[in-house]
């Protein structure tokens, strides 16, 4: 692997992506691309970055012939609360942003990675065990994008003989990046609102147990899979992977094991706990294990564990910079 371009890299799972495949292939190898250039000095200067807006060919093929990458680790997306608000800017970022990589993918012969979702399901697909194969009916624009996505990842490989590889994220649980619009960054928020000030109002009810994942086991599943045997890929695009399942009421019993006076109460945002209905309780990840051998390595009270580290000292030194 000689070089790897990663668009959305200053996002919340792209920032975290870039530094790690730095520190694993080197800072020259890796270039970072997003619609702006990120706040984080460490991660802009860490190595090349690069503006680029997906849907601009020719800024994509400006950096396309500029460093000649060999993967794409696709990540620039606009996510599912957010898409329901513009739903026309999500049809366009997510599937016209799409399209431009696979095409620059098609002509440089690049692999890419695409990330799908749990949000590519819908209430008529089975929300216990969720089969890797299944009914896909979405509900929201971003799980229609995440759907189209797929298809025309798995069109790209068998018509142009692109190798497409991507995964099914559940929710992603992260101390590094704020949270950008999602369904499940409640996840998140909760430690921060709980170190800060021990209380927090959750928008989903107590009871909506969603599959979730911490950010580590998120890198590490991208890396493994663009890195996987290709002979042993029988699906190739969209993989079930999980790693938990847990409800806000659950996490939030695991926090007051550090933070005893830590309050939740829930005031339920009908949109997005419409959205969180729609989704898998829990899915089948058999396909991933068996064909490239995922495993992940964080359960809930280790993340928690974890994240109330990360958390207290992000936020400490947050406090000491505002003093100062």
């Amino acid at each position: 692997m000689n070089k790897i371009l990663i668009t959305g890299a200053g996002g919340q799972i792209g920032s975290e992506l870039t530094s790690v495949l730095r520190r694993k292939y080197g800072d020259d190898a890796v270039i970072g691309t997003d619609i702006r250039m990120p706040t984080d000095q460490a991660l802009r200067e860490s190595g090349p970055f690069e503006s680029l807006d997906v849907l601009d060919e020719h800024q994509i093929t400006r950096v396309m012939q500029q460093y000649k990458p060999d993967v794409i680790y696709h990540m620039a997306a606009l996510l599912s609360a957010v898409g329901e608000t513009k739903p026309h800017q999500a049809w366009q970022i997510n599937m016209g942003g799409l399209y431009n990589l696979l095409e620059a993918a098609r002509q440089y012969k690049c692999s890419l990675f695409f990330p799908s979702s749990i949000g590519a399901f819908g209430p008529s697909t089975p929300k216990n065990d969720t089969p890797q194969d299944t009914i896909m009916r979405p509900e929201t624009m971003y799980g229609v994008t995440k759907l189209a996505g797929e298809l025309l990842c798995d069109y790209y490989f068998k018509r142009f003989g692109i190798d497409t590889r991507g995964v099914r994220f559940p929710g992603l649980v992260s101390y590094a990046t704020e949270p950008g619009g999602g369904t499940t960054d409640y996840a998140v928020e909760i430690f921060f609102e709980a170190i800060k000030h021990k209380k927090y109002s959750c928008y989903l009810r107590n009871d909506c147990s969603l599959d979730m994942m911490y950010m580590p086991d998120a890198i590490k599943a991208m890396i493994d899979l663009m890195e996987a045997d290709p002979n042993r890929l029988i699906h190739r695009n969209a993989f079930n992977i999980c790693a938990m399942s847990f409800t806000p009421e659950q996490l939030a019993r695991e926090i007051q094991k550090y933070i005893p006076d830590f309050l939740i109460d829930y005031k339920v945002d009908p949109v997005r706990q419409e959205i969180a209905d729609s989704w898998p309780d829990s899915m089948d990840d058999t396909a991933a294990r068996s064909e490239w051998g995922w495993n992940p390595d964080y359960d809930m009270a280790a993340m928690v564990a974890e994240m109330i580290e990360k958390v207290g000292d992000k936020v400490t030194t947050m406090g000491q910079k505002r003093i100062h």
